[in-house]
């Protein structure tokens, strides 16, 4: 499609109608985002070229940027970055999106880890993708070791990207792991982990987005969502100090109850579950017992 308006209010109008018959949820939002991008200004001050003319170099980007996301490529993939709590990380079809309700779990992961002052506590983020979670908690606790695990290598260099990017490689170190698998006898202060859980029957449900470009890996919990989960929990209690806490995110619903009791199952005592902003109860933490060989 060959845009032939003149001015940038025209061409974002256009971009809106032709996103919202795509069926994108948010089409003036994104061609917004869009837009500002390929004019290298911010989404707020749009209003303040309306009336200017794109270049053809400009325009011609839009456009394809446009074309790409009415096929439902991901706003993210398309520019490249996501902001995650007080970062903004790379993303790429290798690696899920930070959603805003994982920024939820890095709150609880905070609040869960030994105060300042008590040493250098050590966390392992499982299951990392981006490292948005080990990028934000290493920024937010400057006194805080981070070691993110993934089982895939391609999002294992993404969050090396990160972590170097945000120049926190003195503590966050990115590993290729099967889970916990192969870590020697460290024990650590925290576990945090947001891993795939949904069940592979609700996949082709999910939008375009989803479905067809992120890593189905990153999204895809086995039958019953619970596979990975169901494991890193049974492996947790060997990789924790005496009383510290995993923490997790799930689909929420009944799911977090299953969690729960696989937790209380392998040992975890103080089992305690929050929601995310809209109700749903979705994340799930336990502390390994004081008492436990």
């Amino acid at each position: 499609m060959t845009l032939t308006v003149a001015t940038v209010r025209d061409r974002l109008d256009e971009a809106v109608v032709r996103l919202a018959a795509a069926g994108v949820d948010t089409p003036r939002v994104d061609a917004e985002w869009l837009l500002a991008a390929a004019l290298g200004v911010r989404r707020s001050g749009l209003h303040a070229v309306h009336h200017r003319a794109l270049t053809a170099e400009t325009a011609s980007c839009y456009e394809a940027w446009i074309g790409r996301r009415a096929r439902r490529v991901p706003l993210q993939h398309i520019l490249g970055t996501q902001a995650f709590r007080d970062v903004t990380v790379r993303v790429s079809p290798q690696v899920l999106v930070p959603r805003p309700e994982t920024e939820l779990l890095v709150s609880w992961a905070l609040e869960l880890l030994p105060a300042r002052g008590a040493g250098a506590p050590l966390v392992l983020d499982v299951g990392t993708g981006s490292g948005c979670i080990a990028c934000a908690l290493a920024c937010e606790r400057p006194d805080v070791r981070v070691i993110a695990l993934d089982t895939s290598l391609a999002a294992a260099e993404v969050a090396r990207v990160n972590v170097a990017a945000l120049g926190v490689s003195d503590r966050v170190t990115v590993g290729v792991r099967d889970l916990l698998f192969g870590l020697g006898p460290m024990r650590a202060d925290l576990i945090v982990s947001n891993l795939p859980y949904l069940p592979s029957d609700a996949i082709a449900t999910l939008p375009p987005e989803v479905k067809d470009h992120e890593p189905r890996a990153a999204i895809d919990g086995g039958p019953d969502g619970l596979h990975l989960i169901r494991r890193l929990v049974s492996e947790a209690p060997r990789r924790l100090r005496p009383g510290a806490p995993i923490v997790l995110e799930t689909a929420g619903g009944e799911q977090v109850d299953v969690v729960g009791a696989l937790m209380r199952e392998a040992g975890f005592t103080h089992v305690v579950t929050r929601g995310d902003l809209a109700g749903v109860t979705r994340f799930v933490a336990g502390r390994r017992a004081t008492g436990a060989a």
